[in-house]
């Protein structure tokens, strides 16, 4: 028999929550406010878990957590929070104050069941806390989301942003990933510290080691003063490389010993500097798939899968559509004229695919909410997703058979290679507009061409 404390300020869940752990073959303790139940704990032995409600009188659910994690003998005690509303804040403030578990109620007797079981055969606890910085205001980053993939995300967050380990960020374009190191960032010790992101997919190969570990005064054509790199300017905070993935395999082997050392060595130069960094990676691509076919290091992955956490696509999380969608179109609209989405606009958005996942759903409702006559949104105002639907069909069914026929990563390389030749060859020869074709920046251009073997159209 284990000791159970509850606290909640709603009777009758507490209560009911009590007869349950009785139930189930353990004692039950109550109380209704986190002071009250602070003064008991001072009094009495530990318990072998606690449930604690996040809305309380006096002190909310975190507060009374980050006392609990700072009384002898309660640091390592589970603690399973409750919410009636759970959010993208609360999930990840309870999971990085080290809360085991983050529930939505109302909570049924065999998930209680099967959580005590857990709790009480493993024993691992939750782990101490530590102090962060007070909660942000809505106008920073959220990693917003209540289906049950992204509230896993959310608690995987929250724990990754009490430790100092490397993160390594999967998910197609679009998902959110730059948001979720922002979100991790901020939810970590290192908030009062520099964010900076490095694009590596953006950066010409030949500029990405400038760019990352900085150069010394005639390093290079051009280098007239010394440069301090973007590594360095995140010593103290986070290091963001995006599109990790992108990284030729000459800077990997540089960046692996950044991630070995610490130091970094400026271009040009033979002077050591040490760098405390946090390093969140991010990419679409298959990293696994890549070292087996020799273009991404497998030691380098193994540095930076210390803490994997993967972005699900829009479609596997089709219950925050509507609530993005939402978000978003409040952030287009004026408070003047607040718009809103009809029925049919929210079956639509609903039931579509959303290839760019979040960012495509994000840039629909900007446009519509632009372009809308009126001040609600209508089906009729996002007829551009199913005229673009029609033509990626069409475009699918157009594919030579040749072509169907080739490994994945072969038939890929060469209808890139053919839109990237035809897009030179209508821009006649202008990668500006080749790139502004292809909705490409001109540095990616510039790299997919050399990565292809393309010259000059």
């Amino acid at each position: 028999m284990a000791t159970i404390l509850i606290i909640d300020d709603d009777d009758a869940f507490r209560e009911g929550l009590a007869e349950t752990v009785q139930d189930l073959g353990h004692s039950p303790t109550e109380a209704r406010s986190g002071e009250e139940a602070l003064a008991q704990l001072h009094e009495c032995p530990a318990p072998a878990c606690i449930f604690l409600d996040f809305r309380l009188p006096g002190a909310d659910g975190l507060a009374v957590l980050d006392s609990l994690r700072r009384m002898p003998g309660l640091q390592t005690v589970p603690v399973v929070m409750l919410t009636a509303h759970a959010t993208s804040d609360n999930t990840i403030g309870a999971m990085r104050l080290g809360a085991f578990e983050h529930l939505t109620k109302p909570v049924g007797r065999d998930e209680i069941a099967a959580l005590l079981e857990r709790i009480l055969t493993a024993q691992s606890g939750a782990p101490a806390a530590r102090v962060f910085a007070d909660e942000v205001t809505s106008r920073e980053p959220q990693l917003l989301g209540v289906s049950e993939s992204m509230r896993e995300v959310q608690k995987r967050l929250g724990r990754a942003a009490a430790a100092n380990a490397t993160v390594l960020i999967t998910g197609e374009t679009g998902t959110g990933k730059e948001i979720a190191a922002r979100v991790l960032h901020r939810a970590s010790a290192r908030v009062s510290g520099p964010f900076v992101a490095v694009n590596c997919a953006a950066i010409p190969h030949e500029l990405l080691e400038s760019e990352l570990f900085g150069h010394g005064k005639g390093a290079f054509t051009g280098a007239q003063s010394d440069r301090r790199g973007r590594v360095e300017e995140a010593h103290g905070g986070t290091l963001f490389l995006d599109e990790v993935g992108d990284m030729p395999l000459p800077m990997q082997a540089k960046l692996l010993r950044v991630l070995q050392e610490r130091q970094v060595t400026p271009l040009g130069t033979n002077r050591l500097v040490t760098v405390d960094v946090r390093v969140v990676a991010a990419t679409h691509r298959d990293l696994a798939s890549m070292v087996e076919a020799g273009t991404f290091r497998q030691d380098l992955l193994f540095r930076l899968n210390v803490i994997p956490l993967h972005m699900p696509p829009l479609r596997e999380r089709v219950a925050d559509i509507l609530p993005l969608a939402e978000h978003f179109l409040a952030g287009a609209s004026s408070d003047v004229l607040r718009k809103h989405l009809s029925a049919d606009a929210q079956r639509l958005l609903a039931t579509f695919a959303w290839p760019g996942n979040v960012r495509e759903l994000a840039n629909a409702i900007e446009r519509a909410s632009a372009l809308a006559p009126g001040q609600v949104l209508t089906r009729e105002d996002f007829v551009f997703l199913t005229a673009m639907k029609d033509t990626a069909d069409n475009a699918a069914d157009a594919i030579p058979a040749t072509l169907l026929e080739l490994p994945l990563p072969q038939a890929v390389a060469h209808l890139e290679r053919t839109l990237i030749v035809r897009a030179l060859s209508a821009a006649a020869g202008n990668r500006a507009e080749a790139a502004r074709r292809l909705g490409i920046s001109r540095q990616s251009l510039y790299t997919r061409m050399a990565t292809l073997g393309i010259s000059d159209a």
